[in-house]
């Protein structure tokens, strides 16, 4: 009887001390799959942000792309616009002929006169405008200054002045409304008026034109003109 109560706790003993020493072990396994969890999570995470990165460079690039198509097609529109005014320039003051109204008797004067007209034949319109203004500074009385008024006016015109341009050419048929430049004057006035958006006062011009000069070729531009006013 006493062997067996002996034997009985060394089983006993034995137990408990496999079972202190598979605690550890337990709780170690637990621990590694703990870490492994917390590994692939992070694995998770890091791949989810490079997809969220790729997803947003992507965006990027065809925000990039959008904003380079829409540069191309303001750079077409500018490139049309200046054709366009560069096409209404022509039309509304072209560029001058063989002057057959008047000359100079003067050869000097008549010198700087052609001068400042090849400017404007050139389309170096402000240094025109600026030689055409001396022009009729240096010789006020001259039979050409009605001409080299309404190029001035028209180089005004061609640098997109077009109050200036109203005002010179305005000022230039009312001292000189028999002058053959008088109606291609009312033209660019005209003109001026459009682009100013005062189109009354454009058709006003224009029907000036038809009333006052009607055997001119510019009346004929002009009956036109009116009828897209």
């Amino acid at each position: 009887m006493t062997v067996s109560t002996s034997s009985l706790r060394q089983r006993l003993l034995s137990a408990c001390i496999l079972a202190a020493l598979a605690t550890p072990l337990t709780a170690h396994a637990f621990a590694d799959d703990d870490a492994r969890r917390a590994i692939l999570e992070l694995r998770q995470q890091v791949r989810q942000l490079t997809e969220q990165n790729q997803r947003a460079q992507l965006q990027l690039a065809d925000q990039i792309d959008a904003l380079q198509l829409e540069v191309m097609r303001l750079r077409d529109q500018v490139e049309h616009a200046s054709r366009s005014a560069q096409q209404a320039i022509e039309q509304n003051a072209p560029k001058p002929a063989q002057d057959t109204e008047d000359s100079a008797s003067d050869p000097q004067e008549q010198d700087a006169y052609d001068g400042a007209i090849n400017l404007f034949r050139n389309g170096q319109y402000g240094e025109a405008s600026d030689a055409l203004n001396a022009f009729v500074v240096l010789y006020p009385n001259s039979t050409l200054t009605p001409n080299a008024r309404f190029y001035q006016g028209s180089s005004r015109y061609a640098q997109k002045d077009y109050k200036g341009a109203v005002a010179l050419l305005e000022e230039m048929v009312s001292n000189f409304p028999s002058s053959q430049r008088a109606p291609d004057a009312l033209l660019v006035i005209a003109g001026s008026k459009v682009e100013l958006n005062d189109r009354a006062g454009a058709k006003t011009a224009l029907q000036r034109i038809v009333k006052d000069y009607p055997s001119t070729p510019a009346a004929e531009t002009a009956a036109k003109r009116l009828q897209l006013l």
